[in-house]
């Protein structure tokens, strides 16, 4: 439907198109179900822009999570102060990477409407230069995973100053008892259902170190497009409504689990973000090439196990934590 429309739209100046994409970006901005669907119906629109697709999926792993911390267990372990400021700190940085890469994507659509590219209308949202040079560089070569690299690096760059390195976050999260024990213990790790109820991933450590971050980018696009399993991703997201509940693939694995956490939508608010009037352009000419070279992929990426493991390790956490707190 939405591709139907920008059809039917016709745009007399620069004006109108930047306010059509201002506009369009913000109602899909509203929360991560819609974030996650506009990543998603916009790659099964041009499946040559890989990274929206591997978008979309990390946007439902970031949905998983922030129910997690409304769920049975994270609510034993964890006070709500606590849980209020880890939603945040997803919801924050989800929020950031849409509201600077879902232009970037409609931003080629138009450009391949109209046969031309439009990528200096990018400066008009605050996109980094380096972007606008890689998506000039992709119109001309078509480097399909060059660009899906690029973007992993830009995405990473957006939320390393406004929520990484932000005194609160970085007091009261990533320096933090409770997160470094998470790490310890890998119950932070992103994962990729199937229908036949197989997890497959890769575990997030050393989140606040950019480069850790976007070496992990790149191992899940190589888990996405290079390991042999995209048609079982595809048929997942394509099949299975993201709701922002873990019970979305846990119905499809072989030892079946109850819900233990809520549906998004029933449990968070949407969030009326600040706008950063003081953002900069994180690119400055620093060199970038060390972020493009290949990395040493893991040879165990099906988690499916691992994972049931994981989880009844945070029972256990949980209700001990619990047991402390009560005295």
């Amino acid at each position: 439907m939405f591709s139907n429309i920008i059809k039917d739209m016709s745009f007399k100046t620069d004006k109108e198109l930047i306010e059509y994409i201002s506009t369009t970006t913000k109602i899909n901005n509203l929360d991560n179900i819609s974030r996650t669907k506009a990543y998603e119906n916009f790659y099964f629109r041009f499946p040559e822009i890989r990274w929206a697709f591997l978008a979309g999926m990390v946007s439902r792993n970031a949905g998983w999570s922030m129910t997690d911390l409304k769920g049975t267990w994270f609510r034993k372990a964890l006070n709500e102060e606590v849980r209020s400021l880890l939603f945040m700190t997803y919801e924050r940085a989800n929020w950031l990477i849409f509201r600077d890469a879902f232009p970037q994507l409609l931003i080629y659509e138009f450009s391949k409407r109209y046969n031309k590219p439009l990528f200096y209308l990018l400066k008009e949202f605050d996109v980094s230069s380096f972007m606008i040079k890689e998506w000039e560089h992709f119109w001309k070569k078509a480097e399909i995973d060059h660009l899906v690299t690029a973007l992993i690096i830009n995405e990473q760059n957006v939320i390393q100053g406004p929520v990484i390195e932000h005194k609160l976050y970085k007091k009261h999260i990533f320096k933090s008892k409770n997160f470094r024990l998470q790490e310890l213990l890998h119950f932070s790790t992103v994962v990729f259902p199937t229908l036949q109820g197989k997890l497959f991933g890769f575990s997030v450590y050393q989140f606040n170190h950019l480069t850790k971050r976007i070496e992990l980018g790149k191992r899940l696009a190589w888990l996405m497009f290079h390991s042999g399993l995209y048609d079982e991703f595809t048929a997942f997201a394509k099949t299975v409504v993201h709701t922002g509940t873990r019970f979305d693939y846990e119905f499809y694995m072989p030892v079946k689990r109850k819900r233990e956490t809520p549906l998004l939508r029933t449990t968070y608010p949407m969030v009326s973000h600040p706008l950063d009037e003081n953002k900069k352009d994180w690119f400055h000419e620093q060199n970038t090439e060390k972020w493009f070279k290949e990395i040493n992929i893991p040879n165990k990426y099906e988690l499916t196990e691992w994972f049931s493991h994981k989880q009844d390790q945070l029972h256990l956490l949980s209700i001990l934590k619990e047991y402390i707190r009560n005295g």
